[in-house]
């Protein structure tokens, strides 16, 4: 233990070694369950050397395994958060009659594990995909936490025209808000969709990224972030995280993008066609 104020909090420690989320660690302290170098440490606001060998008691992992985290397929109307406008929230679709039938973790649904429940990381109420809601400080962290670098993968379905210096400028070189962009992975996936690699999330960012370069969204949906796939989830549906798999795990092979037509632009495909093809709706 240390009172240097140059040092960290325990529970800062404890967050960037990735034991837990800050708010779990406090808990933990104030309940005995955490030992810096050999001592039990009850007091919040603890500062500890960087170097400090930390341990959690039993208990502490008990309670972390008993966490949830789900994997929705968002359907279009939905919104990611709290309601909106009269748009109900995405976790309003995790009752038990809305588990996949594909689902192969060994665990019950409890509305237990409804408490405390977030999402880590948004998708647009115009948007379809994969969503995460978890009671689980450790998979927000990673995936929406500071510098978080996880990929999230989307196949958008658009109208327009686009030229090769276009699709330049959707892999590197826009700005939203005054910032720029990280650089991305932008192709074309088929004839009439990109398919978009980001590792940031600002808010309606492909659809403000296609509008600079004059192309409009007709459908987004999200299909991967980091190596956890959307896969044959329906949407409306959801699946509990398995214990093992990880989003910061190494990415899978992405997904196989087509080579382009020689002309210079593209224009957008007769309505009727439209219709019939292409994830989601706008």
């Amino acid at each position: 233990m240390s009172e240097d104020p140059k040092f960290p909090r325990l529970s800062k420690t404890m967050a960037d070694r990735g034991l837990c989320s800050r708010r779990e660690a406090d808990v933990w302290i104030e309940r005995g369950w955490v030992r810096v170098d050999g001592l039990v440490v009850r007091e919040l606001g603890a500062r500890v050397d960087p170097a400090s060998a930390i341990l959690v008691a039993p208990e502490a992992r008990n309670a972390q395994s008993q966490l949830a985290t789900f994997l929705v397929h968002k359907p279009v109307g939905y919104v990611s958060g709290q309601a909106e406008d009269g748009h109900k929230p995405a976790s309003t679709l995790i009752v038990a009659a809305n588990r996949w039938s594909g689902d192969t973790v060994p665990r019950d649904f409890a509305p237990a594990q409804l408490l405390g429940l977030a999402p880590a990381g948004r998708l647009d109420i115009d948007s379809t995909g994969l969503l995460v809601l978890t009671q689980d400080g450790r998979v927000a962290r990673t995936l929406i936490g500071e510098g978080s670098e996880v990929e999230k993968e989307y196949l958008v379905r658009v109208g327009g025209q686009l030229d090769a210096r276009g699709l330049k400028l959707l892999c590197h070189g826009l700005s939203l808000d005054g910032q720029p962009l990280r650089p991305a992975q932008v192709s074309w996936q088929n004839q009439e969709q990109l398919r978009f690699v980001l590792r940031e999330g600002r808010k309606r960012q492909i659809r403000r990224m296609c509008e600079a370069v004059g192309l409009q969204v007709l459908g987004l949906k999200r299909v991967r972030i980091g190596a956890v796939m959307l896969g044959a989830l329906p949407a409306g549906q959801w699946r509990y995280l398995a214990e093992g798999e990880r989003f910061d795990a190494p990415s899978p092979p992405a997904s196989l993008s087509v080579a382009r037509p020689p002309a210079a632009s593209r224009r957008p495909p007769p309505a009727a066609a439209r219709a019939r093809s292409g994830p989601g709706r706008r």
